[in-house]
């Protein structure tokens, strides 16, 4: 399943949610996808100073990828009840 994400917090969200359905923890995480825990808290919370190439790689361990699209009408907010 597709999803749509055009924030930092809402890139959190889905890698959270995708290590919470493989039940694995922020530590367990890290430590597959070569970071700290505390690394992978800042990606769950939206901080965006967090690297490209960290949440490419903690995506990667997920088993997920990163698209780029042209962009859809709307707003980032519209889609935040998705989420």
């Amino acid at each position: 399943m597709s999803q749509l994400a055009r924030t930092p917090k809402q890139i959190g969200n889905i890698i959270r949610r995708k290590r919470k359905i493989l039940n694995w923890s922020q530590t367990e995480l890290g430590s597959k996808a070569g970071v700290r825990q505390e690394t992978i808290s800042l990606i769950e919370n939206g901080n965006p100073a967090a690297k490209l190439e960290t949440i490419l790689s903690v995506l990667a361990t997920l088993d997920l990828e990163f698209r780029v699209d042209e962009r859809s009408k709307g707003q980032a907010s519209d889609i935040e009840d998705l989420f």
